[in-house]
């Protein structure tokens, strides 16, 4: 099986992630731990693609994350199921203020080393702007589009625990 998960900034994808690797015991991958090394300085463009094309020759994965530049084409295309996370700006903004305080000074699992969780101007201006621009929103809508035959949409929190309920049945399939 193999699951690409995708959406806005502070959606959930990487809890999400993890809960279905861990459910499915499926690999993981988190892209922003690929995009980014320590001090959140930007990976280098080709060992970043290697990383995510060698973890892609795995019979099962489940990859978070969106990053155009990380085989986003190839990724939707190898996926069985494609989930999008697709919260109201608000949300996530909460999330966002949620998960600072939570993590405040720390690094989250899902992000590369020594990069602590930071809550500043153009990360708030991503969450609520420039991430929700037409043409971001245009790629989902055409995605969903294309990949509709393996393409859920969850939008919001009730949806989500509901579908994490469904993944915790032992007889759950995706």
């Amino acid at each position: 099986m193999k699951i690409s998960i995708i959406g806005y900034s502070a959606s959930g994808k990487s809890i999400l992630a993890q809960d279905i690797s861990q459910t499915y015991d499926i690999p993981l991958l988190h892209l922003d731990q690929v995009n980014h090394t320590e001090n959140w300085q930007e990976r280098d463009l080709d060992e970043a693609i290697n990383i995510v094309e060698n973890f892609m020759k795995q019979d099962d994965w489940v990859i978070d994350g969106n990053y155009n530049k990380l085989k986003k084409t190839e990724r939707l295309a190898l996926s069985d199921i494609i989930i999008f996370l697709n919260f109201n700006r608000f949300n996530c903004l909460a999330r966002a203020i949620k998960r600072y305080f939570k993590y405040r000074g720390k690094t989250r699992e899902s992000m590369a080393d020594n990069c602590p969780e930071k809550l500043d101007f153009e990360f708030i201006k991503w969450i609520l702007v420039d991430g929700r621009s037409k043409e971001k929103r245009d790629n989902y809508a055409n995605m969903k589009k294309h990949y509709s035959h393996k393409w859920i949409q969850i939008n919001n929190q009730e949806e989500l625990t509901k579908f994490k309920k469904y993944l915790q049945r032992s007889n759950a399939s995706l």
